[in-house]
């Protein structure tokens, strides 16, 4: 899988995936299928979607991406992820079919499958082998030519849509939420959380075109209260079908209460079409228990370490909120890295009210901009002063650390892409820095 085009140049188009399912005898269609895309929020909201359906007694399939450590972490059956031994067998058996549908590719003049529509055929066997009651999706990118696409949502869920992925999805909101209404599909329940106007105009179009039912963050359910907690927070959500007050969410930030809403009015669109309460020991189950890796995860004490995914500056300016509001801290050490396509300028402008000093480096993937570029421009930001270079992580690390001794006020935060913050939970398991 390796061998094949990265994640980082996906083909937009869907036929080759359609084959695939098609000669593995439609996989994708074994189970029911609730589809997630937007800008940021994407991998939580799925992970609580998932979480909640899994506390009524259904049997799950979800898929994420991309992983932070493990490509196991992606696919994922009743709450755990594949085993090796599963993803190797369902591998080799579908294999054979991949191998045929990248001739006819070839044949064509067109590039092999790509690494992720091999991954999306690969998990699609998977959950029809498991096998699962309902599958939980999560858009890789964009969603009309995203290979997860050939599955019909009977849910189709949108987190908020702001600019990222521009050369991919196009240069405004309008644009990038038009591809992204691609996986409404005829008389689905779509369910969005709070967009700007433009984004709104697109969903509500393709909502009407499909007559679809189109459910909006606000009007058709909210967040009524938050109030920080030990661990967490409690949120209080109006859904679309009952109120549900107190629900401890082991997650930090206003944003995650927000997708813990969007999850529960999706989950009511699924399982009720909107017309039937949630079971309050259900629900106080499934978002009690869930996880979302990578997101204002602790990953180190004395002092604080925390990641946070955030790549571009809609996820940014939500972890500089969650730093101000649910931590007690008077200073944060980024340790920032950031690869090529993003916004350098727009992130950093978010994260430097919350920042007394940067520390920059990089990740190992290839699109990681180069540590003497990234610092030249967070120097452009926020003035040399505070801004320190770190050829590798670790060093980063170290140094960021020793700063924050210094003081118990202080904490680290390591955030600017999701393959530093992959490399940073991974030097934290093996005791690296600890």
């Amino acid at each position: 899988m390796l061998g094949r085009i990265g994640e980082a140049n996906p083909q937009p188009r869907l036929e080759p995936t359609r084959r695939a399912v098609e000669l593995l005898g439609d996989p994708h269609r074994a189970a029911p299928v609730i589809h997630v895309t937007g800008t940021n929020g994407k991998t939580s909201t799925v992970r609580m979607i998932e979480s909640i359906l899994r506390a009524t007694g259904l049997r799950t399939g979800l898929l994420t991406s991309p992983h932070l450590v493990r490509v196991n972490e992606r696919i994922v059956i009743d709450g755990r992820p594949v085993s090796n031994e599963a993803l190797v067998r369902n591998w080799a058996d579908i294999a054979p079919y991949l191998v045929m549908v990248d001739a006819e590719l070839v044949t064509a003049g067109e590039e092999p499958l790509t690494y992720f529509e091999a991954l999306t055929a690969l998990a699609f066997a998977i959950f029809a082998d498991a096998p699962v009651d309902v599958m939980v999706l999560e858009v890789g990118m964009g969603g009309e030519w995203d290979s997860t696409n050939v599955a019909d949502g009977q849910v189709a869920v949108f987190t908020p849509i702001a600019l990222d992925h521009q050369n991919r999805l196009g240069d405004t909101i309008a644009e990038i939420a038009r591809t992204k209404a691609g996986i409404i599909k005829p008389s689905a329940s779509v369910v969005s959380a709070m967009q700007p106007i433009e984004a709104l105009d697109e969903l509500l179009e393709a909502s009407e075109r499909f007559e679809a039912t189109l459910a909006v963050e606000r009007r058709d359910f909210a967040v009524t209260s938050t109030t920080v907690a030990v661990g967490g927070q409690l949120v209080s959500v109006r859904g679309r079908a009952a109120e549900y007050a107190d629900l401890f969410l082991p997650l930090y930030g206003d944003h995650q209460a927000q997708n813990a809403a969007l999850a529960i009015a999706a989950v009511e669109s699924f399982l009720g079409d909107a017309t039937v309460a949630l079971d309050a020991d259900v629900l106080a189950e499934g978002l009690g228990t869930v996880t979302s890796p990578g997101r204002l995860q602790l990953v180190g004490v004395e002092p604080t370490v925390l990641v946070d995914a955030a790549h571009n500056p809609h996820g940014a300016a939500a972890l500089a909120a969650a730093l101000r509001e649910y931590f007690d801290f008077d200073e944060f050490g980024i340790v920032l890295g950031v690869l090529g396509d993003k916004d350098v300028h727009g992130i950093v402008e978010e994260l430097s009210p919350a920042s007394m000093r940067f520390f920059v480096t990089r990740s190992h993937s290839d699109r990681a901009i180069s540590v003497e570029d990234l610092a030249s421009r967070v120097v452009a930001v926020v003035g040399r002063d505070g801004v320190t270079t770190h050829a590798e992580l670790g060093g980063a690390l170290d140094a960021a650390r020793g700063w924050a001794s210094e003081s118990p006020r202080r904490a680290v935060v390591v955030a600017g892409s999701i393959t530093l913050v992959g490399e940073a939970i991974e030097l934290a398991e093996t005791g690296a820095w600890k």
